[in-house]
């Protein structure tokens, strides 16, 4: 296929034709070179990293994916064939609906956030998928997704991933520039899921956990990854949610999107208009995403 004089992005990062002519140069002269060490190379080579200084190993592998299956480059065949996860879509009767569970927030007892793991991961994307109204799908990016428990009792999720590439109110309020905002994205996390468990009645339960949340998860994403976020960001559906529990937690609503969906790509078709609302983690955040 040939290449054409403008960059590409791919998993948040463009492309020269240079640099792409440069992956099939590689791939050419070490033909037994596997898709991880690939992708190892390439992020060596071109200095990709994460904030905390290791290879963007997963971000490459994916966008030499998408290089292969767009045809710019020709990937070796891969080592192992992996059945795809449908983890989502399977139904147990820890996931069956619960009778109903009323109580005042400030009355409930071992109110507590807990991290998802690998054990409890098909639980988590059951339950979205069976009681969110988007549905599972997988985070893009580096995540953290959380259970709420009362008790033993699971009454709410959360899930957290990479930020969208642009969207106009909330870069306007950041004030950073192109080269500042693909150089830091990573400095803010997206609240992708949020759901009360609809058997749930709790008043102000939801701006409780977006408050407890906000606390916690910049230590947790430190651990994880080796270094705290500065900026959470959400998208609410204006037709379906007003964002009254954001509004409640002191979030603030910025701006609405133009419907162009996270990639700030007009030809994917347009999505439902949503209102932005961030969150600051840290007091000089706009110092850090700006620099």
């Amino acid at each position: 296929m040939e290449l054409s004089s403008t960059n590409k992005r791919y998993s948040g990062r463009f492309f020269s034709r240079q640099e792409i002519e440069q992956i099939r140069g590689i791939i050419q002269t070490s033909p037994k070179t596997n898709r991880q060490q690939l992708s190892y190379r390439v992020c060596e080579i071109f200095n990709w990293r994460k904030p905390n200084g290791s290879l963007k190993d997963m971000s490459c592998r994916v966008a030499l994916l998408r290089m292969h299956r767009e045809g710019l480059i020709v990937l070796p065949p891969p080592k192992f064939k992996v059945k795809p996860c449908r983890s989502f879509d399977r139904r147990t009767p820890q996931g069956e609906p619960q009778p109903l569970f009323e109580a005042m927030v400030h009355e409930l007892p071992d109110l507590r956030l807990e991290v998802v793991d690998r054990k409890s991961s098909a639980l988590w994307n059951e339950y979205i998928d069976r009681y969110h109204y988007l549905g599972y799908k997988p985070l893009p990016g580096a995540q953290l997704r959380y259970f709420v428990y009362v008790g033993v009792r699971i009454v709410a999720l959360l899930g957290f991933g990479a930020a969208a590439w642009k969207t106009g109110p909330r870069d306007e309020w950041i004030g950073w520039s192109r080269v500042q905002r693909q150089r830091n994205l990573s400095g803010v996390v997206n609240n992708a899921r949020f759901l009360i468990l609809p058997w749930i009645r709790v008043a102000s339960l939801a701006s409780k956990l977006l408050s407890m949340v906000s606390r916690t998860l910049p230590a947790d994403w430190e651990r994880r990854y080796g270094y705290r976020p500065v900026l959470l960001e959400t998208f609410v559906e204006a037709e379906r949610f007003s964002g009254t529990c954001y509004r409640a937690a002191n979030w603030t609503c910025v701006g609405q999107t133009q419907g162009r969906g996270k990639l700030g790509d007009h030809r994917l078709g347009q999505v439902p208009i949503k209102t932005v609302w961030v969150y600051p983690l840290a007091k000089k955040f706009r110092v850090q995403l700006c620099r």
